[in-house]
């Protein structure tokens, strides 16, 4: 159901507001330059420092902006259950075609919390659920056997696993089958975790570079691996440059280069520093999107 290079989109903000026309025009240029999906409100959107009016508002313009054209998978994960549960039944409600749940940040539940949590989603909202586990952001890391047990509900349909363990896919295609969509959360090890299992990556450098990172998919599904290989050695700098500091601050920078957002971020987030600036200049000049 899921494949390929979804974004993880940036939100645009101008003077502390979200910027609705930039994100709609946004969306539609990814689209438009051959993204396979998008996910709104994740890490990347700094879902963290939006109300919830905000993160309802984003999804709406965002399955709006899509059209229909690929699949909007929303970030509504929450350390509350029951305010994960209200954001997925918004998504469902505003026409999304599956939710991206994270793993509960700060709360540290244990396997069992995990699996309850994300089974009371499950059950109260009838939706598609990807499951987010990014133990460097939420502090917990949810174990194969959890996630296979959670894979036997009907709507628990995949993973954006962002561990940068690549025996990960592999020991998961065992647990919970080839049907389980297992998605990259690492851009850099994109390729990797495709030939251990996985299908495609939910990704930051797709904000930036989106036909580069589809086409890349698409010749690795296409069987093209000299072509695959090729636009991943292209990619690489730009991947590691998305992560000189912490995301989505250099994104937005880089977004700002090409014209489609301003580089403005909510606190505790601070504009990049003149080091990172030069970093990312650098690795976008070398992968061809500036001159």
């Amino acid at each position: 159901m899921f494949h390929g290079s979804i974004v993880a989109l940036l939100t645009p903000f101008k003077d502390g507001k979200v910027d609705e026309a930039a994100f709609q025009s946004f969306v539609e240029w990814q689209v438009s330059q051959g993204t396979h999906g998008l996910v709104p409100c994740g890490t990347t959107g700094e879902s963290a420092t939006m109300s919830h009016e905000e993160h309802n508002r984003v999804v709406e313009l965002c399955v709006e902006a899509a059209g229909g054209k690929v699949p909007v998978i929303a970030g509504t994960g929450s350390n509350s259950t029951e305010e994960a549960i209200g954001l997925t039944r918004h998504a469902r409600k505003a026409g999304a075609q599956a939710a991206l749940v994270v793993t509960p940040y700060y709360n540290k539940p244990t396997q069992e919390g995990l699996y309850q949590h994300f089974k009371a989603i499950h059950d109260a909202a009838d939706l598609p659920i990807i499951i987010y586990n990014i133990p460097g952001r939420s502090v917990v890391d949810m174990s194969v056997a959890t996630m296979g047990r959670l894979a036997k509900l009907p709507n628990i349909v995949g993973v954006k696993d962002a561990t940068a363990d690549l025996a990960r896919p592999a020991r998961m295609r065992l647990e919970a089958g080839e049907n389980f969509a297992q998605l990259s959360g690492e851009d850099v090890t994109a390729l990797a975790f495709n030939a251990q299992g996985g299908v495609g990556c939910i990704s930051v450098s797709a904000n930036v570079a989106p036909k580069l990172c589809a086409d890349m998919q698409n010749a690795w599904r296409e069987g093209d691996y000299a072509t695959a290989f090729a636009l991943r050695d292209r990619l690489t700098p730009l991947h590691d440059s998305m992560f000189v500091e912490t995301n989505p601050v250099p994104v937005k920078y880089a977004l700002s280069l090409l014209g489609k957002c301003t580089e403005e971020v909510r606190l505790p987030m601070v504009p990049l520093s003149e080091q990172g600036k030069a970093i990312v200049r650098g690795a976008m000049t070398k992968a061809g999107l500036l001159s």
